[in-house]
């Protein structure tokens, strides 16, 4: 059962300050005026809320390198791969996890092993979308208030964290507890069955992510799969509610308004309007918006609007559609998502079930966006795209998941792993010239960290490699 979220005033606002109130590394002074004991049920709002937010964080910021989104001025950071500071990003992530990891504790003293168990699955997903963006990074002295300068963790050996982490939720939550979770989730509402399938789709997640890697085994990756999502009803997700809605609303609402955000990278109007594919894809008018002229017309990363400056010349986000709409879910993992990484993980041994699995993740991401029946049996028939198990590519699955996970940081991870293997996918024009006419393959540390952490911050390059991208 999902939550409604018609927690109208957010389970209270005054559980999410309170939650907030949990030190970590980051906070150099004290607050006498804030508890220094937070609830386990405030905590738990706190978390699922802000890891959603999370996500959307994450989603703006790589949005550009993977060209969902591009800046309608040129020669805009975001778009030329420029090394920048992502300190907030960064505390956000971190403020989470050490709520979760406050959360935890107290969880396992109390016996709340529910708590225990889904709080351990949200540290190794805020975990893993920390090391995916930034590599080695502070943990085993993250938390424990002990140092102001923790040491950096190697992401390799982080990754076994997170699969620690998620086993050990699973564990937890089906054992017996003290306290069970309720409305105070803001994913499942405390359903447990549907928090288990979502650790599973983490696990599959995760493990896709070192294919090519020792220690990378298909047969564990589809286990996880079976064990996961089974359809768009467990999808994780956090639905908005009056008081706040979907932050992606607030992108297209912005751009309504002339603030310029939100506008969309050529790349991905060609990949769905059959300029870089033989068809036309009925998702299209259900993502992005239309011209003024009623046409889809993309902004070139790194060129800018170029003679087009007026608004309604360049497709944008747009209020109202299934990302942007104000009671909108943030999709934290899908079901659609699951069966795509079934698709790769299957194709090597078992090219009838990868084909079956991709074409299952296109219909369900299609089923999301509530493409009408026909227009949707036209494009799955369509050969380009129904072309059967010996005929199907790697770049097939790619290409669909890439439409599939619109807007989400894990494409950027994708896009890594597939070295920007996307059709018709170019460099962004005014490109960072220190990327040596290379993509980005890491942000740089955040100058907050540098300037507090800086003798343990490793000294890297946009071009250095996270470890699993090889």
């Amino acid at each position: 059962m999902k939550v409604k979220n018609k927690i109208k005033a957010f389970l209270g606002a005054s559980l999410v300050l309170t939650a907030s109130a949990c030190e970590s590394y980051l906070d150099v002074n004290e607050n006498p005026n804030y508890p220094e004991e937070a609830p386990i049920a405030g905590l738990m709002t706190n978390s699922t809320y802000e890891t959603s937010l999370n996500v959307y964080r994450e989603g703006t910021a790589v949005s550009y390198y993977v060209q969902y989104l591009a800046s309608p001025n040129p020669a805009s950071g975001s778009d030329i791969m420029d090394p920048l500071n992502f300190s907030t990003l960064w505390s956000n992530l971190y403020n989470v996890m050490t709520d979760l990891y406050k959360m935890n504790e107290k969880a396992e003293e109390e016996g709340a092993l529910q708590y225990l168990g889904a709080g351990q699955i949200l540290l190794a997903l805020n975990l893993g979308m920390t090391v995916d963006l930034f590599g080695d990074v502070p943990y085993s002295e993250g938390f424990t208030f002990s140092t102001l300068t923790p040491v950096y963790d190697s992401d390799q050996a982080l990754y076994g964290n997170i699969m620690s982490l998620l086993d050990e939720g699973i564990s937890h939550l089906q054992a017996e507890t003290t306290a069970v979770i309720g409305d105070d989730d803001f994913i499942y509402g405390g359903d447990i069955d549907s928090w288990l399938k979502f650790a599973y789709a983490l696990k599959a997640r995760y493990m896709i992510h070192m294919k090519g890697s020792d220690g990378y085994n298909t047969t564990e990756v589809l286990a996880a799969v079976d064990n996961g999502f089974t359809s768009n009803d467990d999808n994780a997700q956090v639905i908005f509610f009056e008081q706040r809605f979907n932050p992606w609303a607030q992108e297209a609402i912005n751009n309504a308004n002339l603030l310029l955000t939100g506008w969309i990278s050529e790349q991905f109007i060609e990949a769905l309007d059959g300029t870089s594919y033989p068809t036309v894809d009925p998702r299209l008018p259900l993502m992005v918006g239309a011209t003024a002229n009623g046409e889809f017309v993309g902004t070139v990363n790194g060129a800018g609007r170029g003679n087009a400056p007026e608004r309604g010349a360049r497709s944008t986000l747009v209020e109202g559609q299934y990302y942007t709409a104000e009671l909108s879910p943030l999709l934290i993992a899908t079901y659609a998502e699951l069966k795509f990484i079934e698709a790769e993980a299957a194709f090597d041994t078992d090219k009838s079930r990868a084909y079956a699995a991709y074409l299952a993740g296109i219909e369900a991401h299609m089923d999301m966006l509530e493409v009408g029946s026909a227009d949707k049996a036209a494009y799955l028939s369509h050969p380009s795209v129904s072309m059967g198990a010996n005929a199907l590519t790697i770049d097939d699955i790619f290409k669909e998941k890439y439409v599939a996970l619109f807007l989400h940081p894990e494409t950027w991870n994708d896009a890594r792993r597939f070295d920007y293997g996307y059709k018709d996918m170019t460099l962004p024009a005014n490109l960072n010239p220190n990327l040596n006419g290379e993509f980005i393959r890491r942000l740089a540390y955040p100058d907050s960290e540098i300037s507090r952490n800086g003798a343990n911050v490793p000294s890297v390059t946009l071009l250095d490699r996270i470890w699993w991208d090889k």
